[in-house]
């Protein structure tokens, strides 16, 4: 039961990744200092709230993913809210306010936040505070913090509003009094001026001696002359500023050190939704050449021994570890390498002051320490400024630990997007850069997210080869540079090149001694459908594919289904097909040069290809980009996609493709139909609303 002294609200979350639950966590724990007590609940414990019966205000956090559906973790709740029965009342008593998470690089920005957003409206629902949508594209926070610093006023008059219609007074009362007295929603650290004026230089020259040589040369010690701002160091005013920091969160998880025997969970353990299959990967193929800028990799997995089903045009999410370097770096650090292999045993601490506080539902009650490190904790995690705020606490030195407290204050807002946020800053990076930092195992659990498993495209069609799931992926990079020491690779795809290797590059070493092949690896997947990324259901209607790079994946699975099609029904109808492809030059990344065998045998009618680093000799330049072949088409799509009613397909980078693919086809509709933009713009909408403009898109 809350407390007498304070008034409840429900505090429901529903996230895909961690975000929409670490900002509903920050909100719980700001709530105490305002007098209120925030009764918080992930959105699928459906059996734990009642909206049907809620008579508190309620506050909702919730995320999109895909192409703008809500997260898994709010699909039944939509599903039961959408049920097109309930009456236009039926949460007329009900008051909320919404804060949406998204991404405005994708079309449908925030649509999970939105789609509930609509429905409670529909059925009667009241704001009490005006709905909050926050980009991740350029910072959560930039609506997240001020949507919050609001809420509690918001709170406040539904409160008296409730007074007013149950007659309550006594209670209202002491949330007004605690309201008008409480703290801001940070505190204000009056510094002494000597604090105020500390710079890094004194902090780097004491402990310049533990860290590496490759660390000091690329500058992340500041020196004595910077007068620009880095990870490590600030100017004025940030540095002569007083500080707005947020409130410490409390520690809540307590890890208690075990022995060395006993198994760790099964990695199906890990995940929430579906099943898990351990399956082996048969073949590896590179795509590019070896001096592309890219090595992209195909690989096969055999999964006829399972019950793993798919459609082309469907993805599939791999189970995927932290680079094992990493691990043993970070158990380095944190004066645990001896610990490693040892059980622990992960607890919420008893008499802690976060309020509901859960065991994490990614950590396993008992495993080793370095399964926790290695397959739990997404170790590469840009930390948030909650984070940033707990560590100040596990650093020694005055002049980093001020510099932490200027990243995740309100002050340091610039630099936390800067030298935190879009330069991709890791845990790692942090304790490198700050070396007196040494925080506790628990610290890392409470605030590390999961390590999400990565979702990929299938590039294959079960009907063309059964048994067969394939998929295609460009190995990440990240190049070293002020803010990281050294070049890392993605955390899948590395490690999937690694575990491939030796199927690439077979030797003696790794051949096995009774065949004479490379040893057979397996990894763990599950499935994701994508409910529309799919061919259409009727053959007969055509098609436009656009897929450059590796954004061709799911086009190949396409392509082997209609193939197969053609040869199991040859009176059936089908529709004309076209695949626009383009990469960067034709003879280091053309990924899929077999294309050329669809479009001999009926299966491709139109074959569009262009290479946007190729030097040309010819009088006109050939285009470029995918885009602008579209272009040089503008007549064919124009018929395909509105007198034919036919289906439009987009797959790849978001922000240099698909937006422009996006732009093309609008000046099409505009040029062929003879109307102004802003009408073409509706037009396509129209189109995407029904499911005949399809994109499968990343950032």
């Amino acid at each position: 039961m809350c407390c007498d002294l304070k008034r409840r609200f429900l505090l429901l979350y529903a996230t895909q990744k961690g975000q929409a639950k670490a900002i509903a966590e920050e909100i719980r724990q700001q709530a105490g200092a305002h007098g209120l007590e925030a009764d918080m609940h992930c959105m699928s414990e459906m059996d734990k709230y009642n909206l049907e019966t809620e008579k508190d205000p309620v506050v909702i956090v919730i995320s999109t993913t895909g192409t703008g559906d809500p997260p898994d973790t709010a699909r039944k709740f939509v599903k039961k809210i959408q049920d097109r029965t309930l009456p236009p009342d039926h949460f007329s008593h009900l008051q909320y306010g919404l804060l949406g998470l998204g991404d405005s690089e994708y079309t449908f920005f925030c649509n999970g936040g939105k789609t509930v957003d609509r429905r409670l409206q529909e059925l009667g629902a009241q704001h009490f505070c005006d709905t909050g949508l926050a980009d991740d594209c350029v910072g959560l926070e930039l609506v997240v913090d001020p949507w919050i610093d609001g809420l509690w006023l918001a709170l406040k008059e539904a409160f008296l509003l409730q007074k007013d219609k149950e007659g309550m007074s006594s209670s209202v009362d002491a949330v007004s009094s605690s309201l008008s007295a409480a703290p801001h929603i940070v505190h204000e650290l009056n510094l002494s001026s000597e604090v105020q004026n500390l710079n890094l230089e004194d902090g780097g020259v004491r402990n310049s001696d533990v860290l590496t040589q490759k660390l000091v040369d690329i500058n992340l010690v500041a020196s004595t002359g910077d007068t620009e701002p880095s990870l490590v160091h600030s100017v004025p005013p940030v540095s002569e500023s007083a500080l707005n920091i947020p409130a410490l969160p409390p520690e809540y998880i307590e890890v208690q050190f075990q022995d060395t025997h006993g198994e760790n969970p099964h990695l199906s353990s890990l995940i929430s939704e579906g099943t898990a299959f351990e399956v082996p990967v048969t073949k590896a193929v590179q795509l590019t050449s070896e001096d592309a800028i890219k090595t992209a990799l195909l690989l096969e997995l055999d999964i006829a021994d399972t019950v793993f089903d798919y459609q082309p045009g469907d993805a599939f999410c791999v189970i995927c570890p932290n680079n094992v370097n990493e691990v043993e770096e970070l158990l380095q650090i944190l004066g645990l390498s001896e610990k490693g292999e040892y059980f622990v045993c992960v607890k919420v601490k008893q008499g802690t002051k976060n309020k509901g506080a859960t065991h994490p539902q990614h950590i396993p009650e008992r495993s080793t320490l370095k399964f926790i490190l290695t397959w739990c904790l997404e170790l590469r995690a840009i930390p948030k400024k909650a984070f940033l705020r707990a560590l100040v606490e596990c650093t020694s030195d005055a002049g980093e630990k001020r510099r932490l407290q200027e990243l995740c204050s309100r002050q340091g807002a610039s630099d936390y997007t800067r030298f935190i946020r879009e330069s991709n800053v890791c845990l790692l990076d942090l304790l490198h850069a700050f070396p007196s930092c040494k925080p506790s195992l628990n610290l890392l659990i409470e605030h590390l997210p999961k390590l999400q498993a990565r979702s990929y495209s299938v590039s294959s069609s079960n009907l063309y080869q059964p048994g067969k799931l394939r998929f295609v992926f460009s190995i990440v990079e990240f190049p070293a540079c002020p803010t990281r020491a050294v070049s890392r690779k993605g955390v899948c795809t590395g490690w999937l090149a690694e575990l491939v290797a030796p199927l690439l590059h077979p030797n003696k070493n790794t051949l096995d001694a009774k065949g004479g092949s490379p040893p057979t690896e397996k990894i763990s997947i599950f499935a994701r459908p994508n409910n529309t990324f799919h061919l259409p259901a009727d053959p007969s209607v055509p098609f436009m594919m656009v897929g450059p790079g590796t954004g061709i994946s799911p086009f190949i699975g396409f392509l082997q289904h209609r193939q197969k099609l053609r040869e199991e029904h040859t009176d059936w109808e089908f529709g004309e097909t076209w695949l626009f492809f383009g990469c960067r030059h034709q003879h280091q990344d053309y990924l899929f040069k077999q294309l050329k065998c669809f479009l001999e045998n009926g299966t491709l009618t139109h074959l569009k290809v262009c290479f946007s680093r190729d030097p040309s000799t010819a009088e006109v330049a050939p285009p470029k980009y995918v885009q602008d072949v579209i272009r040089l088409y503008a007549k064919e799509v124009a018929r395909v996609l509105l007198k034919e009613r036919g289906y439009f397909y987009v797959c790849g980078d978001k922000k240099h493709m698909a937006d422009g693919v996006s732009d093309a086809v609008v000046d099409i509709i505009s040029m062929e139909m003879e109307v102004d933009k802003l009408e073409a713009m509706k037009i396509l909408a129209m189109l995407r609303e029904a499911k005949r403009y399809l994109q499968d898109v990343w950032s």
